[in-house]
């Protein structure tokens, strides 16, 4: 099993979905399933989500037969959400590869593991004043310039209306955005793929990725997407 935020695992289209739910600014859950992406946000009126396999439960894993019938629960405690299994499933769950005892509070990123199936949690934030990041791939930390800020973000700009058609943009309408050469926008992409730790991904999967890590790490906000170039 692996995590559906892998290097490898986001379609186009899946990407679009996140940062929809990112543009809504509330916390949310996504997973796969049998029928692709799942999202649940966890909306203000809401405190209480329940994950298993019975017929009533707000995260339904029908398909993974690891999963108890009422497996977890994710509640709101204090404006924070938290995850607790107690007992509730018979191969527990897991937070980011430790088995849940009692209730553990979950913070940006978080992975669970609920059977075989693996979610993420997120909270979206708007792009920090400062540049520096910590690259999600080696854990080091590293610098991003405004112009490559700038370059994120014409890349990411197609995905701002959250269509799953959605693709990024190509290397003439980056330039043609931040008013660049064309060799230049090339060789800033090159070392944005080494700064975030995926030159070794397929010429095919690294723009998608770059742009997925670009967001989640906030060194660019879909507010971003919304601005003029």
């Amino acid at each position: 099993m692996e995590s559906p935020a892998a290097a490898h695992a986001s379609t186009p289209a899946e990407l679009a979905q996140r940062l929809e739910a990112e543009r809504r600014g509330l916390p949310f859950l996504f997973w796969r399933g049998p029928e692709g992406q799942r999202i649940l946000t966890l909306e203000a009126e809401r405190d209480r989500v329940t994950v298993g396999r019975g017929p009533e439960v707000d995260i339904a894993l029908d398909a993974d037969e690891q999963v108890s019938r009422l497996h977890a629960e994710i509640e709101r405690i204090g404006g924070e959400w938290t995850i607790a299994d107690d007992g509730l499933s018979r191969n527990g769950s897991f937070l980011n590869g430790e088995r849940v005892g009692g209730r553990r509070r979950l913070a940006n990123g978080d992975e669970l593991r609920f059977g075989a199936t693996m979610a993420v949690f997120r909270v979206p934030s708007p792009s920090p004043s400062s540049a520096t990041i910590a690259a999600p791939e080696s854990g080091e930390t590293i610098t991003v310039t405004d112009t490559q800020r700038r370059i994120l973000i014409a890349l990411s700009r197609p995905f701002r209306e959250g269509s799953q058609y959605a693709i990024p943009a190509t290397n003439q309408q980056i330039a043609d955005e931040v008013y660049l050469s064309l060799d230049s926008v090339k060789g800033h992409l090159r070392a944005l793929f080494e700064k975030f730790g995926i030159g070794d991904l397929p010429q095919n999967q690294k723009r998608v990725r770059l742009v997925e890590l670009a967001l989640r790490q906030g060194v660019i906000s879909v507010r971003d997407l919304d601005r003029s170039g």
